[in-house]
């Protein structure tokens, strides 16, 4: 019994080395399964049965946060229960699930945090359903994003795992330009898609939806032109593992190149609609300060 276990793991371990989906290492493949079925849990939730039945016509403040917690909550504590055969012996700051989580929870608190000023103050965006805050955020959108995220960047890392495997072959600078691409495009359809799956709900406005549709997307789509090849990184090799203070860093390193490019945005391009109160494209300081109407006077004198 013990030489057909070890000889059929051996072939499952085989099988997946040989893949041009499945990451080699056993607790990143384990880990990427688990988030991905995870996925029609809450997603049917929000966009299967909160949004199409209007139950969210009669959420307070509590029932959002409830809604958020019910979706985000069980990618922490199903893997602790639920323990995959690659994480069977390993401590729990090893395994990949616990690296995942905390990549995006820097990564999408940050999001939260700082660039939603920026989908106020240039893309017209605002949010009107009742909700506990933080920094003018809803609560409720911290933990619909790290579930959102969670979904994306496993999306992208099989994507992008097939994608580098198949073009192995090519001359480095085809393989950069088409790996590039395909960032780009799955990026923006991911922005575009997310923009469109929540249209029916009329708690979150816009100035100019077609604008948000065609623009606002490529500028959303800046946060997974940095964090897909950025997170796909994580324990990508097998035997060269990751810890959490290497994971948290390269998180906090990729929130701050994604903040650089979206204030070169607004400060080169400015608002895509016209927004009362932006204030002019140069305007100095940064999305989420408001700066004190004498400094700008002094500033234009």
């Amino acid at each position: 019994m013990g030489g057909l276990k070890g000889g059929k793991g051996a072939k499952e371990s085989s099988t997946a080395s040989q893949s041009l989906w499945l990451a080699s290492n056993p607790s990143k493949r384990w880990g990427e399964a688990f988030f991905l079925l995870y996925t029609p849990f809450w997603l049917t939730l929000t966009i299967g049965i909160v949004v199409p039945y209007k139950l969210y016509e009669r959420f307070t403040e509590l029932e959002y946060l409830l809604l958020g917690l019910v979706s985000a909550v069980p990618a922490f504590l199903i893997p602790i229960f639920v323990v995959g055969e690659a994480d069977r012996g390993k401590c729990l700051k090893d395994r990949y699930w616990v690296k995942a989580n905390l990549w995006i929870i820097i990564f999408s608190y940050v999001g939260n945090y700082f660039w939603t000023h920026y989908f106020f103050t240039v893309l017209g965006a605002s949010y009107t359903f009742p909700s506990w805050r933080m920094n003018n955020v809803p609560h409720t959108t911290f933990l619909l994003t790290h579930a959102c995220f969670l979904f994306y960047h496993m999306a992208s890392n099989i994507t992008l795992r097939r994608l580098r495997r198949s073009i192995a072959y090519l001359p480095q600078l085809i393989r950069l330009v088409t790996e590039a691409s395909w960032i780009l495009a799955l990026a923006y359809f991911i922005a575009y898609l997310e923009t469109l799956a929540i249209s029916n709900f009329p708690y979150y406005e816009f100035v100019d939806r077609a604008s948000m549709y065609k623009v606002g997307s490529l500028f959303y789509a800046i946060y997974f032109i940095v964090s897909f090849p950025m997170f796909s990184r994580v324990d990508e090799k097998n035997g060269e593992p990751w810890d959490l203070p290497r994971v948290a860093v390269d998180a906090l390193g990729a929130a701050m190149l994604v903040t650089i490019i979206l204030d070169l945005w607004r400060i080169s391009l400015g608002p895509i609609v016209p927004i009362p109160g932006s204030g002019q494209r140069n305007q100095p300081g940064l999305a989420w300060f408001r700066m004190p109407e004498s400094f700008m006077q002094n500033e234009s004198a």
